[in-house]
């Protein structure tokens, strides 16, 4: 049997450092959010969908969708956001279903998939457990300005269009704190496969 571990958090606590530790062990990840770049390139299904409802002002010169620009009108829209979820999630659900039983026909022993709006899009239903990987609110909006050079306003518009890391705990299998060093979370994720013991 195939155990799916979900692995979500919040904007900026670590999913993409925990993704690279599981990644070291060997064990297969189905990214969402590199699926959702896939759906939106230059004739994929996403694609048309999105120029069609946003206009070609959000392409490059090269005719590919400059996320930036989509992102700067969706986390300041949210009619506009939930139109961008309504074209892509249902592209990104079947992808990751058919990622899914590809590994259960193979029968790996443990794949993570990465979702980092698994609660919303109600994809822990398809999960054997969920992994939330989390951090304090004053650490992620420090995080995440220097990832990604933001003002605080601007990271926290981000942070805000999600569902609280606080809701997501509640609702996760098992919760690891990314509060220390890069070693400490790879502790913590390598104690985490000893316990679901794989």
């Amino acid at each position: 049997m195939t155990y799916f571990l979900g692995l979500t958090g919040g904007i900026a606590s670590g999913k993409s450092t925990a993704d690279e530790f599981f990644e070291t062990q060997n064990i297969p990840i189905i990214d969402s959010d590199l699926i959702a770049h896939q759906i939106m390139e230059v004739g994929q299904k996403g694609y048309q969908a999105i120029v069609n409802y946003f206009g070609s002002n959000i392409l490059n010169d090269d005719q590919t969708i400059n996320r930036h620009k989509l992102g700067g009108i969706v986390f300041n829209d949210k009619t506009k956001l939930k139109k961008l979820n309504e074209i892509t999630h249902p592209l990104v659900h079947q992808e990751i279903k058919q990622q899914m039983e590809r590994y259960r026909l193979n029968q790996e022993k443990l794949v993570v998939v990465d979702v980092p709006l698994l609660f919303e899009s109600g994809f822990e239903s398809l999960c054997d457990g969920v992994l939330v990987i989390s951090i304090s609110p004053e650490l992620q909006v420090k995080r995440l300005m220097k990832r990604n050079n933001f003002t605080k306003e601007e990271a926290l518009v981000r942070i805000n269009n999600q569902m609280p890391l606080s809701e997501k705990e509640k609702r996760a299998t098992y919760v690891v704190a990314n509060t220390g060093t890069i070693d400490d979370l790879e502790k913590r994720l390598s104690d985490l496969l000893q316990k679901i013991g794989r």
